[in-house]
């Protein structure tokens, strides 16, 4: 099974919101998802605020070969976390809140 770390897009018209999910890469964009990591909120003005991660699960699904969308790995990069799949948790280096 071929793991992607993409978003999920929510909310309503004109007023998104976005999870994002790792999932089987066969799947659609807003299908079923195997977990959530965290979400990404565009509107809210402070860019610091605007990305929630659980980095622990996404460093995990990073070291066992998912592979994140451009997106995705913009957005691991800006919390400090290397987005090159198959790199071992324990080469990474969390950042601390």
């Amino acid at each position: 099974m071929a793991v992607r770390l993409r978003m999920k897009r929510m909310g309503n018209t004109h007023r998104p919101f976005y999870r994002v999910v790792s999932v089987d890469g066969r799947k659609p964009r807003d299908g079923v998802v195997l977990e959530e990591l965290g979400t990404h909120n565009p509107l809210i003005e402070d860019e610091s605020k605007q990305t929630e991660l659980k980095l622990d699960r996404c460093a995990y699904w990073i070291s066992v070969g998912a592979q994140p969308s451009e997106t995705v790995a913009t957005l691991l990069k800006k919390q400090g976390l290397d987005p090159t799949p198959g790199k071992k948790v324990e080469d990474q280096t969390l950042p601390t809140a």
